[in-house]
């Protein structure tokens, strides 16, 4: 994966794609240039020396390329410009390898970069539907504020009772089984425990982007006149603010 700019989304992006994912970090580009490394890079690392001399140049590790947006037409499995508008454009569009680019920043490819990427089978993940996790975040809070409830607080009680009922019986297996099988030391205070405040959030929004992404990938499949997810992005949203117009009888 090559990430086009290490602030709070691209960073965010590439630290949770290579702990969470697995991703290798093979690229991360800058305002003074880039690094390059096919063993992968250290995404916290660069953070932290880019926090301390105010780029990428002189970083220890990995290769210094000076012309930084030469790195987004690399070979990767997967592009993340999270920078600037209109970095991809008709002057790179042709040489941009990645089969997959998730639009991070707003507008990163322009209208004639978009037409050349499809045309050559690049699928984009377009910026409004990318960018949709902080707004989502955001109207959980919102919500959240109107109820004047906390996340979990209403199931709480219920889940820990049945959660203890699974580790009564389990205790109970384990105990007629013997040496033949026991539960691993840390699983009982684990499950117990149940999730807090951030693991719910991250659950909810994890649950949001993927019914939006099933959305549009319909739309995407199912009509022979939509031919990218970000067409289909559009009309899915526009469609949702159209029935909830007709709703309200507007």
């Amino acid at each position: 994966m090559i990430v086009q700019g290490l602030g709070n989304v691209g960073y965010h992006a590439a630290k949770f794609l290579a702990e969470e994912d697995g991703c290798k970090i093979v690229g991360i580009i800058e305002r003074d240039g880039a690094l390059t490394d096919p063993e992968g890079l250290d995404v916290e690392a660069v953070r932290n020396w880019i926090a301390g001399h105010g780029g990428v140049k002189g970083y220890p590790e990995g290769t210094y390329v000076e012309n930084g947006s030469s790195v987004l037409e690399e070979d990767c499995d997967i592009l993340i410009p999270a920078a600037l508008e209109g970095v991809i454009n008709l002057g790179n569009a042709e040489n941009v390898k990645a089969p997959l680019v998730i639009e991070a920043a707003n507008g990163p490819i322009t209208s004639g970069a978009d037409d050349i990427l499809r045309k050559k089978g690049t699928v984009i993940i377009p910026d409004m539907y990318a960018n949709a996790g902080g707004v989502t975040v955001s109207y959980f809070e919102w919500v959240k504020n109107l109820s004047h409830i906390r996340f979990g607080r209403m199931q709480r009680r219920q889940e820990e009772a049945r959660h203890m009922l699974v580790v009564q019986e389990l205790e109970r297996l384990d105990e007629t089984l013997g040496d033949a099988w026991s539960m691993t030391p840390t699983f009982k205070e684990k499950y117990l425990r149940g999730a807090d405040e951030l693991e719910l959030v991250r659950s909810g929004l994890d649950d949001t982007m993927r019914t939006s992404y099933q959305s549009m990938r319909e739309v995407w499949h199912s009509r022979e006149d939509v031919s990218d997810l970000r067409v289909a992005a559009y009309l899915v949203a526009i469609d949702r603010v159209a029935k909830s117009y007709r709703a309200k009888g507007l």
